[in-house]
């Protein structure tokens, strides 16, 4: 396929309208589909001429090539297959689906089938975390020994899902595109203080059998909005702090001082990164698999990575932090 794919984007909302203007400005968007009037007159004023739908049938009946499914995350597994089974290849926000079963299901269909199933873990198409994934890579940052990670605001409260899902999953995909392995342990705790059994805010930690560990942070209950990433190699250090748009390497250099080990402290180097909106590359990404037929990075078994671990997470977050070992099938 030679040609701008044509796109679908279920879900003018909170997350779609994104899409919507990035495919518009894409030149690939050819349907909007969403039952909310509001969203209606949104989607006018931000892709004006392109037609718009209010039932599903009219999507998966349409000649477009792929489908954005940007809707709440208890219909994505239901949509997924229904619209592979229409032919379509599709590009599905996080979640893949709330149930391992149903993201398997889901993934195999798209196998059986061969089309291109991909799932909007955004991070992976960050230009910094590119670039932060190449240090790590490269051995730039020595032997890599511990990454965390803060996602806090006092954002949109949710009823539909807790804290661990809402925020948590950009931050695993990452982490394990960065360590390049899945972790045999899970431990997560956290509260609910704002509605009854919806965890407000959650501190999860991952083992890996490599001698890594990892923690994440996340809470919408925060007073200022905070998205920082740090990597402690053996030999450096490095931050991306996504709400001040940068990377930050600094060498970790140490001096014994008697029975202490003291820090030397040392100004920071800012790594350049390219400009282009993460989700403009993820888009991009989206179109280039249905021309080539590759399967994108965040491809299914990734997301059902990611959903293996939020689910050993819930199980360690009900039961008040018990460890919860890995794989879970």
């Amino acid at each position: 396929m030679t040609m701008t794919p044509k796109i679908a984007v279920l879900g003018c909302g909170y997350w779609g309208k994104n899409h919507v203007r990035t495919f518009s400005r894409l030149g690939a968007l050819a349907l909007i589909c969403d039952p909310n009037p509001n969203a209606e007159r949104l989607a006018h004023e931000i892709a004006p001429g392109v037609p718009f739908v209010r039932e599903v049938h009219d999507v998966l009946d349409s000649d477009v090539d792929g489908v954005v499914i940007a809707t709440p995350a208890e219909t994505h597994a239901l949509l997924c297959e229904q619209s592979l089974r229409a032919g379509k290849d599709v590009l599905c926000e996080k979640p893949l689906a709330l149930r391992l079963d149903d993201a398997k299901k889901v993934a195999q269909l798209a196998k059986d089938r061969g089309q291109i199933l991909m799932t909007g873990h955004l991070l992976e198409y960050h230009p910094a975390v590119l670039r932060l994934h190449e240090l790590v890579a490269s051995g730039h940052l020595g032997r890599i020994q511990y990454i965390y990670s803060n996602r806090l605001s006092l954002g949109i409260i949710r009823r539909e899902e807790n804290i661990l899902w809402s925020f948590a999953p950009h931050d695993i995909s990452l982490i394990l595109r960065l360590v390049g392995d899945m972790p045999f342990q899970v431990i997560c705790s956290g509260g609910a203080y704002l509605q009854p059994n919806i965890a407000d805010m959650t501190v999860m930690q991952m083992v890996f059998s490599n001698g890594i560990a990892a923690h994440i942070f996340v809470s919408w209950l925060h007073p200022f909005k905070e998205q920082r990433l740090v990597v402690v190699g053996s030999g450096r250090l490095a931050a991306f702090n996504d709400v001040a748009k940068e990377l930050v390497v600094w060498d970790l250099n140490l001096r014994r001082d008697g029975r202490q080990t003291v820090p030397e402290k040392a100004e920071g180097q800012r790594i350049p990164f390219d400009s282009v909106e993460p989700l403009q590359r993820e888009c991009e990404a989206f179109l280039e698999a249905i021309r080539t037929r590759q399967e994108p990075v965040t491809c299914p078994e990734s997301a059902i990575n990611v959903l293996r671990i939020l689910h050993a997470a819930q199980r360690s977050l009900i039961t008040h932090g018990q460890p919860v070992m890995l794989p879970l099938e």
